[in-house]
Order: C-alpha cells, then structure tokens, then sequence
C-alpha cells in the first residue's frame, strides 16, 4: 500500500499557523528556526513515519504559509509558544508527545516545556543559542538582514540565506519584523530555570565552524541545566547532524523509546 503523504491543516484563530502532520503512532512535534519554515526540521525525511511516528510540523507565524502577526502583536516567545499550545490542542490534543525545536524553535520548545512540563514524553532542542540574556552585538545582525530583505526583497537577502528557503515565506515583510523581535525577545528569564525540567532530554549540537551563530558550547550549556539531557553530535569534519534529516530523526525516534522507557 503507498505511504500516504502529509495531510495540511490550519489551527484556528489569529494568526493562521499552517502546518502538515503525516504518519500514524506516537506523536512528534516539529518547530523549526528563524527563517525557516516546517520544512527544514528534518529536512524532509519519512524516517520518522516509517519508525512508526506521527510527526507534525508548522510554520511559525510570519513565515512560510502562516499569517503575520495580527496589529498590535508582535513575534515575541511568548506568542510563538501560544502558537505551539495551539497546535498542540488542535493536533495532538490531550495525550503526551515529544517536543522538537531547532534554535528558534528549540527556545520555543523548553518555553513550552516550562509551562508544560506534565505534557511531554521528551523535549530536544536542537542548536539551542540563548543563554539567558540577549547579546546587544548579535541583533546588529538580525537587524541588517531584515533591512536588506526589506530594501531588495529575496535577491536582497540570498547572500546569507539560500534563495530556495528565502522563496517558501508568503510575507516576506512579516518575516523582516519577526527578525527584528525574535532576537530580541527572552523566551525564559535565566538558564537556572532548566534545572527543573525533570522531562527526558536530548540537545543536538553543532561543531560546524561556518555556522559561528550556533555555537557547540550554547548545547553543552543545555545539557549540563537540564537534569536528564543527553547531548549528541557529529564528527569532527562531518556535516552537522542537524542538516542530516534521515540521521536526526533516526536519532529522535531513538530518543523517544528511551525517554519512554525511562518513564515506565
């Protein structure tokens, strides 16, 4: 029998969030990082469906095919983790699932677990950089991408970002106000709070020195707070784990039967 494809939904309210799920058993959800879209978690792999995993993947508001913020919102953490509760109540409902989060989105998800520790199965965030406080260098950045993207649109931003993943967002201004906001926004107070996530964790680091803006030592960091992280990574010279779909979600269905087994 042919494996059915992802089936799209759109979780009701404002704005839009749109997603895919695909697959049949024990739930995955998906968030990917700033310039992203659902797209780019695992990179397309079915590894995770053919392990026997529902998966369900969204953009975040402001990119890919979700709605901008509403007037008078903005794209701060605690938005976006309202945008994963709801989510999370249209498509997983009330049983446990695991959480996964690549930078952006790897804050969005220990944001969640920490209002919702009860919920998960396990929590992995993948390229996590925020360390607790908001470097005042690093939004220079974030700031002259959305500048350039605003001036010169996707042509005005592919020198940094590939012109295929730049071409996937709908709204291209609501991405540059996401650029400007997200940085800046805390998405908890200090690295301290992790030390009581008593849920399953693994963090995926990167030793990919062209990608200085996630940092290995930002993962080890997580790992060392959360009081059942587990930290994985690849070799020294080999392409980072975190662009490898089929390879990282091999590892998070493994994850999932050993933060289940640890749970019984």
């Amino acid at each position: 029998m042919p494996e059915a494809g992802p089936a799209s939904f759109v979780a009701a309210g404002a704005p839009a969030i749109h997603g895919e799920a695909a697959g049949e058993g024990p739930p995955i959800v998906l968030c990917h990082g700033i310039t992203a879209t659902r797209r780019y978690v695992v990179h397309g792999s079915r590894a995770l469906q053919r392990a026997g995993h529902r998966t369900i993947a969204y953009d975040a508001r402001g990119h890919g095919d979700s709605d901008p913020a509403p007037a008078g919102r903005g794209y701060g953490y605690p938005e976006l983790v309202g945008d994963l509760e709801r989510v999370v109540a249209e498509r997983v409902g009330e049983g446990p699932f695991v959480l996964a989060g690549h930078s952006m989105g790897a804050h969005t998800a220990v944001a969640y677990a920490l209002r919702h520790p009860e919920r998960l199965t396990g929590l992995v965030a993948i390229g996590p950089v925020y360390l607790g406080e908001v470097p005042p260098a690093s939004l220079g950045y974030w700031d002259g991408l959305a500048a350039a993207l605003e001036a010169g649109g996707v042509d005005g931003s592919v020198l940094r970002f590939t012109r295929e993943r730049m071409l996937l967002h709908r709204r291209p201004e609501a991405l540059a106000d996401a650029l400007r906001e997200v940085p800046r926004s805390r998405p908890f107070e200090s690295m301290d709070e992790l030390e009581r996530l008593r849920v399953p964790a693994l963090v995926v680091a990167s030793r990919d020195a062209a990608d200085p803006g996630h940092p290995y030592e930002a993962s080890v960091a997580y790992s060392e707070r959360l009081p059942r992280a587990r930290l994985i990574s690849e070799r020294e010279g080999d392409s980072p784990l975190a662009w490898q779909g089929g390879r990282l979600s091999r590892e998070l269905s493994a994850f999932y039967r050993e933060a289940l087994s640890s749970s019984l």
